[in-house]
């Protein structure tokens, strides 16, 4: 149970309803911001705005998964109300308070760094981000057959980076009989490719390797499919950067070129809210359960005293 913790849950998308009821079947006192819009209703939540609400007893802040841009802005749909996390709202939680985001983006780091508050980023932990992968692969699976006139099947594929998404990504493109290259740099990823039985190739090989691809899936957070990559290209080629925003792919010189290239970052909540949404909310309740235990630890020593 997490009876006793305040919670804020402020912006986000559909995946953190699941995140609220989980929380509010916990017992927690869930405080929600950005959610003027949403018809539910948990019990233990109570609608705030930003300009109104003291954060001053908060045990903790949930932010979305693409936590806050670098002016601070929450991206929420259940609001039409712009949300701007600031410094001093954050410096009147309580001492201890721990923001919990998907990515901890450099506003987010600072604002953790200047205020003495404790950031956890979910999407960091493998457990999140493996179970993660599950309906990514999905979302690029649909994406793939949307937006291709061919099979899956026989057709030759290159993933670039094998991370927690890039090796699902493998596994599952390979089983359904596509013709899979990934694109690495370390050795003992393409050893692991090769026990995959895939075909590995050096990320500095990428323009010659791209000559005869009809989908290329990408997953390295920084431009690695430039100008010079599309240009070998086929021009029936199908891109697909998953990477979070702005992506690792040249998409102007893509355009030009009259090639397909989709940006396509946080496919768990847009194929898969629900699912994702409770991956979140499984792992913050562990989070939470320990930091609530911390907290009582720390009264009960205080009041000893």
């Amino acid at each position: 149970m997490l009876t006793g913790l305040q919670v804020a849950v402020i912006g986000g998308d559909a995946r953190q309803l699941e995140v609220i009821k989980k929380l509010s079947e916990l017992d927690a006192r869930i405080i929600l911001i950005g959610f003027d819009q949403l018809g539910s209703s948990f019990p233990g939540t109570f609608k705030e705005d930003f300009d109104d609400f003291d954060p001053k007893n908060l045990d903790a802040i949930i932010l979305p998964v693409s936590g806050a841009s670098e002016d601070g802005k929450i991206q929420s749909i259940f609001t039409s109300k712009d949300l701007y996390l600031n410094e001093n709202f954050i410096s009147k939680t309580m001492p201890n308070s721990v923001i919990y985001s998907g990515i901890g983006t450099n506003f987010l780091v600072q604002i953790a760094d200047k205020t003495k508050r404790k950031l956890i980023n979910l999407l960091d932990r493998d457990d999140v981000a493996i179970y993660n992968s599950i309906p990514t692969v999905e979302g690029v699976l649909l994406l793939t057959i949307q937006n291709t006139d061919f099979t899956i099947h026989g057709s030759n594929v290159i993933i670039l980076g094998l991370g927690r998404c890039g090796l699902s990504l493998a596994r599952v493109f390979h089983a359904i009989g596509a013709k899979v290259k990934v694109g690495v740099r370390k050795t003992e990823y393409m050893a692991r490719i090769t026990e995959m039985g895939i075909e590995p190739f050096h990320l500095d090989q990428l323009k010659q390797e791209v000559s005869n691809v009809d989908i290329c899936i990408n997953t390295i957070p920084h431009q690695i499919i430039t100008s010079e990559v599309i240009a070998q290209m086929p021009h029936h080629t199908t891109i697909i950067d998953i990477a979070s925003k702005p992506g690792g792919t040249d998409f102007k010189f893509a355009e030009r070129r009259g090639i397909n290239a989709l940006l396509a970052p946080g496919l768990p909540g847009i194929v898969a809210p629900k699912t994702a949404g409770k991956i979140l909310a499984n792992v913050l309740t562990q989070l939470l359960s320990k930091q609530l235990q911390t907290k009582n630890t720390q009264e009960k020593r205080d009041w000893n005293k």
